[in-house]
This record gives structure tokens, C-alpha cells and sequence, in this order.
């Protein structure tokens, strides 16, 4: 299985990680644990470049796709076609949401970048953590300075919640809807009753919606 943890910064999701690896390592699945960007030593540096460098949207698309390129290649393909639970801290969501919907850039652009870095390969499940912008403002500035992403006004991140739904609705069996603004406590207990819900009935609707994920027409792999 491919899950993928989705939701603007600060909605709590990365939290809840770890303990999901935890609920498949019990039942006895090899877990891998990744982030985009990142998952690489090339894509970490790129998404090194792509958080505290100043660019357009357009590089900035292509700079994650990049490094989302080189993630399936090496992390995400080869642990799913050795039958492990691959656990990302965002994916291609976070790109439509982020530079499509808080950036304004070009969502056909995106859907055919979308096409050509991977195919076919969407996660069979995709948490999205949702809570208000003003809720996840308040958490970011408690923990930490901003990168250039957390440092964007409300008005961004509305924009980010914003495309987050857009996906959700055009994509609705893949999406498991997480109320991010209770108690982690509560959060987690969400976390764990969706995953155990999904996880009886995954398989083959999961498989039907995998194809040849990186068999890409013109593109080198």
C-alpha cells in the first residue's frame, strides 16, 4: 500500500506518522517512512533549494517534480514491488495545493507534469488533515521559525485548504478526511479507525487503480 499524509502546515499530520508505521509493523509489514520533497539524497537537497530559495512558480513545480521523479525511482517503486507499506509525508496533492492553489499556478500544467513524472501511481490512500488557516498559524509560530512556505498570510494557506478539496472531490475513494482540530490524542484515534476501516477492502480497489506507474511515453526513466 501507498499512503500519503496530506494537509497545510501545521495541521498536525506529520505527527501521526510514526504511529501509523506502528499499526502495520504489529501486523507484520515491512514500513517504509518517506517525505516529499525529499526521500533521496538528490531530492532532499532540491527540496533544500525549493524551501529557502526565492523562485517563480513555475521552476518551483519543476523543482518538486524533480525530485518526485528520482523519489519513485529509488524509494517509493522498489518498496511497493516488494510488497512493503510505503508512509509519505505529502505527494503530488501537496503540489496541486501549494503551487496550484497557493501560488496560482497553472493546474493543466501541473496535471501533465503530474502525467509524465508518474504515470499512473497514486497513493492507494491519502489522509488529509484538515483545520482552519488561523488554527495552523497558531501551531507553526509555537514550534518553530517559518521556511518561505510557512511564513505565507492566511490568505495563502486558504487558497492551499482550498485546492486540498478540490483534489478530495475529484478524487473522493482515495481521501480519508481527518478532523485536525481535536486533541492529537483524538486525531490519532482517528487516524488508526480510518486505516482500519480501509484496510479490509483496500487490496483489490487499490491495485485496480495502479498501473504501469513510471512506463512513461518520453520520458527516460
Amino acid at each position: 500500500m501507498f499512503i500519503t499524509f496530506e494537509g497545510i502546515d501545521g495541521a498536525g499530520k506529520s505527527t501521526h506518522l510514526a504511529a501509523l508505521a506502528q499499526w502495520w509493523r504489529a501486523r507484520d509489514r515491512e514500513v517504509v517512512l518517506t517525505r516529499e520533497p525529499g526521500g533521496t539524497p538528490l531530492a532532499e537537497r532540491l527540496r533544500e533549494m525549493v524551501l529557502h530559495e526565492a523562485m517563480d512558480p513555475l521552476t518551483e513545480s519543476l523543482l518538486v517534480f524533480a525530485a518526485r521523479r528520482e523519489h519513485l525511482l529509488k524509494v517509493i517503486e522498489p518498496a511497493l514491488a516488494r510488497g512493503a507499506v510505503v508512509l509519505c509525508d505529502r505527494f503530488t496533492d501537496a503540489t496541486f495545493a501549494y503551487q496550484g492553489g497557493g501560488r496560482g499556478f497553472n493546474w493543466a500544467v501541473l496535471a501533465q507534469l503530474e502525467t509524465w513524472v508518474q504515470g499512473d501511481r497514486q497513493p492507494d490512500l491519502t489522509f488529509l488533515f484538515d483545520v482552519p488557516p488561523e488554527v495552523a498559524q497558531a501551531r507553526r509560530a509555537a514550534v518553530r521559525q517559518p521556511d518561505r512556505f510557512e511564513a505565507q498570510d492566511e490568505a495563502f494557506f486558504a487558497r492551499v485548504r482550498q485546492a486540498y478539496e478540490a483534489r478530495r472531490q475529484a478524487q473522493p475513494l482515495r481521501f480519508a478526511v481527518v478532523d485536525a482540530t481535536a486533541a492529537p490524542d483524538v486525531v490519532g484515534t482517528q487516524v488508526l479507525s480510518l486505516m482500519a476501516d480501509r484496510a479490509g477492502v483496500q487490496g483489490a480497489e487499490g491495485a485496480a487503480r495502479r498501473g504501469p506507474p513510471l512506463d512513461v511515453p518520453g520520458v527516460a526513466s
